[in-house]
């Protein structure tokens, strides 16, 4: 049986799913007993426990063969990461607790740069796993195709796409987390021993304009990029109710620098199959508590 955290998000559901088909059980790991009923209608064992605390999620990862790990998304983290660290010291007593025989650990494109920047919070997390004696691959996924969701209503009602990554004809590295999922499943089922690295993305990198054309196929009408000017993110961020925008600033800076980036500019990458236009096309024609 495989323990997965993050199980109703695209990552975790996406691995759960994989696993299943493989024919393995699972462990869905949830917040609370609601969250966890289609898995359960699914054949899943559903443990409850938050997180944030270790002994409880310990007792959760505990007797599984293996566990998928996320350390739960943060776009507005506090100065100096303290809720993210908090969360990540959870997690290593957890692991360390439970005696889990392995684990794959979402990590990100970016993990392994030190100039700030939103990605930090999965530098930490590696950095706080990285003396722990048990077998941990470190699964560094690129930007989610899937983020473009935030992108369907202005595509579908007025044509345009408004985009952070820039310039528009330059193609980023990026992957769809049903290929995240398919890989974690893949090295849940193997074996080696200490820490290793995954870095995975899809190939061909896809640029915004890419993205609008993806957008332009699906909805079968024309969709072109924008770019939004940097001078105007800070106050966009915060009338979106962020309260601490920079991490976020820095991050888009660092995909559009060039600075955030696989070793060799991906030379080294798994790379995924799923394609922009698919993930596109899914995000269209599903409805819309699907998505």
């Amino acid at each position: 049986m495989f323990a997965i955290t993050g199980i109703t998000g695209k990552v975790g559901s996406a691995t759960a799913r994989a696993l299943l088909d493989a024919g393995h059980q699972v462990r869905a790991i949830v917040r609370d007993q609601a969250r966890g009923a289609s898995w359960r209608s699914r054949g899943c064992e559903v443990a409850v426990a938050d997180i944030s605390d270790a002994p409880v999620l310990a007792e959760a990862l505990a007797g599984a063969e293996g566990a998928f790990v996320l350390l739960p998304p943060v776009f507005d983290p506090a100065p100096g990461f303290a809720d993210v660290k908090a969360t990540i010291a959870s997690i290593r007593e957890a692991l360390l607790r439970s005696a889990v025989p392995k684990a794959v650990v979402l990590s990100t494109i970016g993990a392994d740069v030190h100039r700030p920047n939103l990605l930090n919070g999965l530098r930490f997390l590696e950095e706080a796993l990285a003396d722990l004696d048990m077998p941990i691959a470190f699964l560094r996924a690129a930007w989610f195709m899937e983020n473009a969701l935030w992108d369907l209503p202005s595509a579908r009602d007025q044509g345009v796409i408004r985009s952070y990554l820039q310039p528009l004809d330059r193609p980023v590295p990026m992957v769809a987390t049903d290929d995240v999922g398919h890989t974690a499943t893949a090295l849940l089922q193997t074996s080696w021993t200490g820490h290793k690295i995954v870095e995975l993305e899809a190939a061909p990198r896809i640029s915004p304009n890419a993205i609008a054309a993806a957008f332009g196929k699906a909805l079968k009408r024309s969709v072109e990029a924008e770019s939004v000017p940097r001078a105007e993110w800070a106050d966009k961020f915060r009338a979106e109710g962020m309260k601490n925008p920079m991490p976020r600033i820095q991050m888009l800076d660092g995909f559009n620098e060039g600075w955030i980036d696989f070793r060799d500019r991906g030379a080294y990458s798994k790379k995924g199959t799923t394609s922009i236009d698919q993930v596109i096309r899914d995000l269209v024609s599903k409805p819309e508590s699907d998505r």
